[in-house]
């Protein structure tokens, strides 16, 4: 589609999103109620399906809650960490808030002091981690937790929009689509015409010039479960020799680093290793005290490829199942976080302990451990609005006269 047609398309929805979504007027408006929202169908479960491959997914953030594929002994299995009940997101958002599954934005990830500037003009948004020091994923009500309103849906694919009007006190006004789409349709860029999701997150910034910096938050675990955690599963970031340094917050101190001389390697995994290999030599890497990754890989193309073209960047397989996972994106870097906050207090779904015993096994492991998942975030540089020397400002900052920012996904599942 032309752009001028997208920009026609998407703004003749502006009305009906509007009404979607909560009041802007107060950054810590409450969240919707269970009641309220069920009854607009926020926790609506919608089902999506090609061969091999079945997702759902709720409008409240936009989120993946289940996502099944074959496994090595043909199997179907579970691969991501939520709820069996999809009004348990909400419960979680007034708790724990893991993110689980959602679209995170306006801005993902951690922005310092909660602060930024654009074209000299400095803005303040709500600081919701640590006490009020930095930014995390948008804000204390973030694009995971708004009611977001279905726009399209087949069988194979859905989009979900949100009206974005000042949220959070960023600047101006944001519309998004999040569409997920499967397929197992065979193409240059999947030859064995394997399990496929794609996720594009498109935005456009309608009145103001704003931050802008989307992602999906999808804990993954390969092993669905099988496992008390993931730390005998491989993981492998081909393109990732750099990484963001950060200090005892992760908020990036404007070091760019190597992997394989900071933390004795620990964070080299251009070449395929075990989670669990140099888990034990991070100790800080994480946060104070903390060992495990809650780390952002900068993905190096060749010089050769455009600076946004489709790489693959990130791939992944467990041995207990054979599940393998290849994450390819148009973005600058993945945020990989290894699950170490997480303290077996949150059980795991239901669903996913039958399919285990159903399969011959026993139900593996009933709550979500620490290293119990990992997570993938495709995006560009944490914090490059607070760090303009990196020259990431361009692909962050977007207004009325620019172009859509798109983030855009694929996850390609195999068997090893």
């Amino acid at each position: 589609m032309h752009f001028k047609s997208y920009v026609t398309a998407a703004l003749y929805g502006l009305p009906a999103l509007a009404q979607a979504v909560p009041s802007p007027s107060s950054s810590r408006a409450s969240a919707p109620s269970p009641s309220a929202a069920s009854s607009n169908d926020h926790f609506k479960s919608y089902t999506i399906k090609a061969e091999n491959i079945t997702a759902k997914l709720i409008p409240y953030g936009a989120r993946l809650t289940s996502l099944t594929v074959p496994d090595r002994d043909g199997n179907v299995q579970d691969v991501v960490v939520g709820y069996d009940d999809p009004i348990e997101y909400l419960h979680d958002s007034e708790t724990n808030r893991t993110f689980f599954g959602a679209v995170v934005g306006r801005y993902a990830n951690r922005i310092k002091n909660g602060t930024f500037t654009v074209d000299g003009k400095t803005y303040h948004v709500p600081e919701n981690e640590h006490d009020g020091v930095d930014t995390l994923h948008g804000g204390f009500i973030g694009y995971d937790m708004r009611n977001w309103t279905v726009t399209a849906h087949s069988e194979s694919a859905i989009t979900f929009s949100l009206l974005d009007q000042g949220f959070e006190n960023f600047p101006g006004d944001v519309i998004t689509h999040a569409t997920y789409s499967v397929s197992t349709e065979t193409s240059p860029e999947n030859p064995k015409g394997l399990p496929q999701l794609t996720t594009k997150l498109v935005a456009l910034a309608l009145t103001e010039k704003t931050p802008i910096m989307l992602a999906n938050h999808i804990y993954w675990n390969l092993n669905a479960f099988k496992d008390s955690n993931v730390l005998k599963d491989t993981l492998q970031l081909p393109l990732s020799k750099r990484y963001i340094a950060g200090d005892s917050i992760l908020i990036p101190n404007g070091t760019i680093s190597d992997v394989d001389d900071t933390y004795s390697g620990s964070l080299d995994f251009t070449s395929p290793k075990t989670i669990g290999k140099d888990i034990e030599k991070t100790t800080g890497l994480c946060g104070a005290g903390c060992n495990g990754y809650d780390t952002c890989f900068l993905v190096d193309r060749p010089t050769s490829n455009a600076p946004d073209s489709m790489i693959t960047a990130v791939r992944a397989s467990s041995d207990s199942t054979g599940i393998s996972l290849d994450v390819a994106t148009n973005q600058a870097a993945v945020q990989i976080y290894t699950c170490s906050g997480q303290n077996g207090s949150i059980a795991t779904k239901k669903s996913q302990a039958r399919r285990n015993e159903e399969n011959g096994g026993d139900a593996g492991a009933t709550t979500i451990n620490k290293y119990g998942c990992f997570v993938i975030e495709t995006e560009d540089w944490i914090d490059g609005i607070n760090n303009p020397e990196w020259g990431r400002v361009p692909y962050q900052v977007a207004g009325p006269d620019d172009g859509p920012v798109v983030n855009w996904a694929t996850y390609q599942f195999g068997t090893i």
